[in-house]
């Protein structure tokens, strides 16, 4: 069975903790660990978020007294592919040994006129309170908005239309490969009036990519792993209910936030209805309970659909 694994950034950089390389390559180890026995049962295509490790690289940019400008953020969305990818090719290497193993750097085409330009949602880097982020915003020329209790930076989140090495990808796993790739939703790119790729300043959504990707490369299933067991309506409030089993239809009926479950949420609904198949919400330690049903929240064409175990 083909599986495209979607990473929350909170995978690799938990709240709380502290941004530095050390704790990052730890937590990839226990990522890894887990991937590497979905791998020894199925094809594998890893992507992962991006959103705490592009925040701080945009400040420390930003705060870079030798930069006569902060570098744009496709460009730091290709430094955090490098460094998230090398991570986890080491890792899956080292969990795999005698498998095949690439992470590759990717764009993301947009398109130019997306209203998403005009409307910044998308969160990126550390949480602050509230006072903090709106001294931030001044000093930096930000937009910040609330994230659960706290606040952070939001940055235009543009449409993924298509991943540009999608055929180079379609062959690295046909191949066989663990395929680490578009990273962070990929780094955005647009055509521009000569018809040649530029990139533009976002951060794409990375589910919203893996929903398409994972359409591209013909999965069998899309599994996107955060931090919570389960989808869960009413979330943060005492009428909370998980939702273990859903079609697309359920789903849409429902409220998620724009700027955290809604994504997820979206991902999960296109890739059903575009291709019939499954595609499912959960823990990243639970992920081989979900492909058999588990775990985590379920979403198939209809209410008796055959779920991945059975297929």
């Amino acid at each position: 069975m083909r599986v495209l694994v979607a990473l929350g950034g909170n995978a690799l950089l938990r709240r709380g903790q502290r941004p530095d390389a050390r704790t990052q390559r730890e937590n990839v180890q226990v990522v890894a660990a887990s991937l590497a026995r979905l791998a020894e049962r199925h094809e594998l295509i890893i992507t992962h978020g991006n959103g705490p490790q592009v925040g701080v690289l945009a400040l420390e940019s930003a705060n870079d007294p030798n930069l006569a400008r902060p570098y744009p953020l496709d460009t730091i969305g290709a430094e955090t592919q490098g460094m998230i990818g090398y991570w986890m090719l080491q890792a899956l290497q080292n969990a795999l040994p005698g498998r095949q193993v690439a992470a590759t750097i990717n764009q993301t085409l947009v398109s130019a006129v997306d209203p998403a330009f005009d409307d910044p949602t998308k969160f990126v880097g550390q949480v602050y309170e509230r006072a903090e982020a709106e001294k931030l915003a001044e000093e930096y020329g930000w937009t910040v908005k609330p994230d659960g209790q706290y606040w952070r930076r939001v940055v235009p989140s543009p449409a993924p239309q298509r991943v540009v090495e999608t055929r180079l990808l379609r062959r690295l796993v046909r191949d066989g490969v663990v395929t680490v790739c578009a990273g962070g939703g990929g780094i955005p790119v647009i055509r521009n009036d000569r018809g040649q790729l530029q990139g533009v300043e976002a951060v794409i959504d990375k589910d919203l990519t893996a929903s398409v990707l994972a359409e591209a490369l013909e999965a069998d299933v899309l599994m996107i792993l955060t931090d919570v067991p389960r989808v869960a309506r009413h979330f943060g409030t005492p009428r909370q209910e998980e939702i273990a089993h859903t079609t697309p239809h359920q789903l849409r009926a429902e409220h998620f936030p724009a700027g955290s479950m809604g994504p997820k949420v979206e991902a999960a609904c296109r890739f059903v209805e575009t291709t019939g198949d499954m595609a499912a919400i959960g823990r990243l330690d639970e992920a081989e309970l979900i492909l058999e049903g588990g775990a985590g929240t379920i979403v198939t064409p209809n209410a008796t659909w055959p779920l991945a175990s059975t297929l």
